[in-house]
């Protein structure tokens, strides 16, 4: 087995832990794969000219290469930071010229931005910190901006969203190198949710949808989470919010920002998307619990939405069996 190089860039206002984050996932991974004479992943980090760089934050650090002296790489990474929009133009030159011929080009939150400015991300999809996918489809129209994802893979490049994303996307090339078994005890260890997947939105439902400003819808929000197997139609709602059904859809739609019943198939779906990855319940009792009522009816709602079966997105994104000691 031979060593992966991963190079950190680094620049002036780069986010600390776009750059931590990622850089934790890889080093840890010596502890579950490859030696200390043979690491799985030997972990670079350059500046331009090679000199300490003050982050966001004001955090110092101290790369270890001159960037313009690097030679070779497996995978680049480029973290985001308010720094992006200062960078000094050697910095894009050299990811235009020398990133072409990278096996992993990685980006992360705003680090998109410098990809951009490269090049890379020419007629590619890609995604970056929610605040900012906005901005970035419009200075770069040639690029498929998606939003919604923690993380993208187009080809030899990936984008992910906000720092903790570049946590995820590091572990999902863990596996993708070494396996489900050794990203499950890097999670493990890091304390990190295991394989969110790549597809997976950057909020929960609950931070996603807005939540209504008056009291009554409110309260049926909360309520609805908390209860997926009671009676969620639009007028069993409504009547919780003592309003009728018709003044009910307006102001849960104008407040919330999606229909009543759009808020209930995502909910129930976000549910059982949790309890297919972290039990081991069944298909069906899972869509009983979800208030689906039938493994079918939860069948349909992931086709819909996910473009998966429940069974399927199991298999992808289950947390793997831990063996005990003397187990086989």
């Amino acid at each position: 087995m031979r060593s992966r190089s991963v190079l950190v860039v680094l620049f002036d206002g780069a986010q600390p832990l776009d750059v931590a984050g990622p850089l934790d996932v890889f080093t840890t991974a010596v502890n579950f794969a490859g030696s200390e004479s043979t690491p799985p992943y030997v972990v670079r980090t350059a500046s331009l000219g090679g000199g300490p760089v003050r982050c966001a934050g004001g955090l110092h650090v101290v790369p270890d290469l001159d960037l313009l002296d690097v030679e070779d790489a497996d995978v680049v990474l480029v973290p985001g930071g308010p720094g992006v929009e200062h960078v000094d133009d050697r910095l894009v030159t050299w990811l235009r010229e020398r990133a072409p011929g990278v096996e992993r080009v990685v980006s992360v939150c705003t680090g998109a931005f410098l990809l951009a400015q490269a090049g890379l991300l020419d007629g590619r999809r890609a995604t970056t910190h929610w605040g900012s996918c906005e901005i970035l489809a419009s200075m770069y129209p040639s690029i498929e901006v998606d939003p919604s994802p923690i993380f993208v893979r187009d080809g030899p490049i990936a984008t992910s969203a906000g720092v903790t994303a570049g946590v995820d996307l590091a572990i999902a090339l863990v596996e993708e190198d070494f396996g489900r078994a050794v990203a499950h005890e890097i999670a493990r260890l890091l304390v990190v949710y295991l394989r969110r997947p790549g597809n997976q939105a950057q909020f929960s439902v609950q931070l996603s949808a807005q939540i209504a400003r008056s009291d009554p819808l409110r309260e049926v929000q909360y309520w609805a989470v908390a209860n997926l197997t009671s009676d969620l139609s639009i007028p069993a709602m409504a009547q919780r919010a003592g309003l009728s059904t018709r003044q009910f859809s307006r102001a849960f739609t104008e407040q919330v920002g999606v229909t009543p019943g759009r808020y209930v198939d995502l909910v129930r779906l976000e549910a059982a998307q949790r309890m297919l990855t972290d039990t081991r319940d069944g298909v069906v009792g899972i869509a009983r619990r979800c208030g689906y009522g039938t493994a079918e009816a939860m069948r349909r709602a992931f086709l819909r939405d996910l473009d998966v079966s429940p069974t399927q997105y199991r298999q992808t994104f289950a947390k793997p069996t831990v063996l005990a000691p003397g187990s086989s």
